[in-house]
């Protein structure tokens, strides 16, 4: 596990990338490309999630999505 300096490296990075409609990020030898602004997206929000369990926040958002399938 990563500890939060590095945490807190990826997810800035990862803002940064998607500020700029960059798709690319890469970290030392790795470059990790995402199919499209919802995986950045996803990938950025598991972070936050990482982030905040790391200093020791409680996690307590909770999203529910529906639809009537119309």
């Amino acid at each position: 596990m990563a500890d939060l300096a590095q945490l807190i490296a990826w997810r800035d990075a990862l803002l940064e990338a998607r500020a700029a409609g960059v798709r690319s990020v890469s970290s030392g030898d790795t470059e990790t490309t995402f199919g499209s602004d919802r995986d950045m997206a996803a990938a950025i929000a598991d972070l936050e999630r990482r982030i905040a369990i790391a200093e020791g926040r409680r996690v307590t958002d909770v999203r529910i999505s529906s639809n009537k399938g119309v």
